[in-house]
């Protein structure tokens, strides 16, 4: 993490200081790879908010509790 520590996990959601508790991954369809891989951060009050904004935009999105990493994200079947 550029310019902080990995106790500064805040939640990406505009306004919010939240500590993060969850990965939002997601990836862009038209221009990533299923393997390529973005990651916002979410606190447990902007989770759903946050996958629910993306999935609207017809972007592949998988919610995990915070550190838990995944290689791809897939589109939903």
């Amino acid at each position: 993490m550029i310019g902080g520590s990995t106790d500064e996990l805040r939640c990406s959601r505009a306004g919010c200081r939240n500590d993060a508790t969850w990965n939002v991954n997601w990836r862009n369809p038209r221009i990533h790879p299923i393997d390529r891989v973005k990651v916002w951060l979410a606190c447990d009050e902007h989770g759903d908010y946050l996958r629910d904004y993306l999935d609207t935009r017809g972007f592949p999105v998988r919610l995990t509790p915070l550190g838990v990493a995944v290689d791809r994200v897939e589109e939903a079947s």
